[in-house]
């Protein structure tokens, strides 16, 4: 039997563990990327020097700049380039896919203007297409290093749930399954916010008592929000949601993390950004978070002080002096909903 190929969109440190972990199951790899010098620098030096120097590659991982060539000929194709380039390069992949094509975000941001999620994303350009999220607490650093992970496949498709499976699992990668989508990828972008709060409350001096604090109200705030946008806010007590949240919130290799610790070390977010050199969703997130929890009516304090801080130019102490203040008391709210609503429309909020 031929040797199957899968591809993997996007050369940075995730698609990077991504293409080696998949080689390393048996299968070859056509793994595209934008930086055609990069290409050649992979091919030859079988690493990938901008995001991972010294991690070898596999010899079934081939970089190419030729993004329908990558795309033809796979049945199973993962996205894992930031949101902000989403759309562009699945719209330049579209002619290679077929009906038998499975197609897979990895990506944890939200669609700046549309508040649409990656996955959403595709179903608008490729209506037909059998489609899947991948999220979870995965650090590309500790991933290559082959530390024990758990990652979480989601999709309403049975059999992208167990394509994945088959093409990912491995001695020291995990991978569990989920058929609340919408949940799964809102979980992975949301944390993005509370770890650049997580960063700047690091940075500051605070202590493990308030970072436990942070965490805790951060997934409060998040099931909330994902329960009153249709996903199930048990959800978020998975590794997708409450693990993500904890690693991310927890890791100087969180390039979210890192921003928030630049912020509390007295930088602009300019500076923070300019600094990390790589792309940190949960910067664009918090926009689109707080305009969508505005119109909504949706209680997130710990995220609209964020806002304040970073956008408005708030002092940090008064938003720590509001928030420790404020009027929200109850410690526990989670309610499951009766149905689990895959399209992320938004569900009648139940009551807590």
């Amino acid at each position: 039997m031929p040797t199957q190929t899968v591809c993997v969109l996007g050369g940075g440190s995730f698609g990077t563990v991504l293409a080696n972990i998949v080689a390393g199951n048996g299968f070859r790899v056509n793994f595209w990327m934008r930086n055609e010098a990069l290409v050649e620098q992979v091919n030859i030096q079988r690493e990938n020097p901008q995001y991972l120097p010294g991690y070898r590659l596999h010899d079934q991982v081939t970089a190419t700049h030729d993004i329908e060539a990558a795309v033809a000929g796979s049945r199973l194709v993962f996205v894992a380039v930031p949101s902000a380039y989403f759309r562009t390069v699945v719209r330049k992949m579209k002619h290679a896919v077929t009906d038998d094509t499975m197609l897979v975000s990895t990506t944890k941001g939200i669609e700046a203007g549309s508040f649409l999620l990656m996955s959403q994303v595709m179903r608008e350009e490729l209506p037909d297409a059998r489609i899947g999220v991948l999220s979870g607490p995965n650090l590309a650093g500790e991933i290559a290093k082959k530390s024990l992970t758990g990652t979480v496949i989601a999709s309403a498709s049975e059999a992208v749930r167990e394509r994945v499976r088959e093409v990912l699992r491995s001695e020291y990668f995990r991978v569990y399954t989920n058929d609340d989508m919408f949940g799964v990828e809102l979980g992975g972008s949301l944390k993005n916010i509370y770890a650049i709060i997580a960063g700047l409350a690091a940075a500051m001096g605070m202590g493990q008592n308030t970072n436990s604090m942070l965490i805790t109200r951060s997934l409060t705030e998040m099931a909330r929000f994902g329960r009153e946008l249709g996903a199930d806010p048990m959800t978020f007590l998975g590794l997708a949601g409450v693990g993500d949240l904890i690693v991310t919130c927890s890791s100087s290799l969180s390039r979210n993390f890192r921003v928030g610790f630049a912020l509390g070390q007295g930088k602009s977010l300019k500076e923070a950004v300019a600094e990390l050199g790589q792309v940190a969703e949960g910067v664009n997130t918090l926009k689109q978070v707080k305009e969508k929890a505005d119109q909504l009516g949706i209680y997130m304090p710990l995220a609209t002080g964020l806002y304040r801080i970073v956008y408005e130019g708030m002092a940090v102490e008064q938003v720590i002096a509001a928030l420790m203040h404020g009027e929200g008391a109850l410690d526990v709210e989670y309610e499951a909903n009766q149905s689990k609503k895959l399209t992320g429309a938004r569900a009648c909020p139940t009551t807590s």
